[in-house]
């Protein structure tokens, strides 16, 4: 036996009133091309859905009398699931994800960087990227523009910039958009254990040989692999 009325757990975006369940006396009613059939007796609405082979499925249960439309109940669901799934896109398209750098940043973080960059880009949101300089760094702004130019030639192919990246305060600052589905690359690392490669420019690690450690490979001062601000003489 059907309830006249929703449980107290029912979802008011997944409950809709379908035929004997509609309780109004009278509906407005859209029929099966779309025009509308004007306001009718109940009784008279489901009889033309019997003649029709369809569903009265009420769509504006708020509405003065309520709107009802003759529809296949199964097709009715799919074209609801497909706007909301359209909504979500759209949603995700005005989400903005924040990235951050820096002008020393060591190489395997910046590919961590790079890869959660095209994850938000594949998921049709903009990332803002934000290069904060600190202390001596501001004299030396050139590091910084050079790591922001490998951070977006490492996305060109999933994103591109809205503005040429600009010095605004201590940091620059960059908007990279998604490229159109059909123009985007796909997820590298949407496969399970794929590794990030590395930023464009940087030359691949050479495998450590035993018992020798490299000048080059030394950590600097501030625990950085190849800092460029070591090769600065303080002032």
């Amino acid at each position: 036996m059907s309830r006249p009325f929703p449980s107290r757990n029912f979802s008011s975006d997944s409950f809709v009133r379908v035929n004997g369940k509609i309780r109004a006396r009278e509906v407005r009613v859209i029929g099966v091309d779309g025009q509308q059939l004007g306001v009718i007796s109940l009784n008279e609405a489901l009889t033309l859905a019997r003649q029709h082979g369809v569903d009265l499925v009420e769509i504006a249960a708020t509405a003065v009398p309520p709107v009802c439309r003759l529809v296949n109940l199964g097709k009715f669901r799919y074209e609801k699931a497909k706007k909301e799934k359209e909504s979500k896109k759209n949603q995700n398209a005005s989400t903005v994800k924040e990235v951050q750098l820096s002008p020393r940043i060591d190489p395997h973080d910046l590919s961590t960087k790079i890869q959660h960059a095209i994850g938000f880009l594949c998921e049709d949101m903009k990332v803002k990227v934000v290069l904060k300089f600190r202390g001596r760094e501001m004299a030396h702004q050139e590091f910084g523009f050079e790591v922001t130019k490998k951070f977006l030639e490492a996305v060109a192919p999933f994103g591109h910039p809205d503005f040429v990246p600009k010095l605004i305060g201590r940091g620059i600052n960059a908007m990279i958009s998604p490229l159109p589905r059909n123009k985007r690359a796909k997820n590298p690392y949407a496969i399970e254990g794929a590794t990030p490669p590395a930023a464009a420019g940087s030359p691949p690690a050479a495998p450590p040989q035993a018992g020798r450690v490299s000048v080059a490979d030394k950590p600097s001062s501030d625990g950085f692999v190849n800092n460029p601000f070591d090769k600065l003489e303080a002032k």
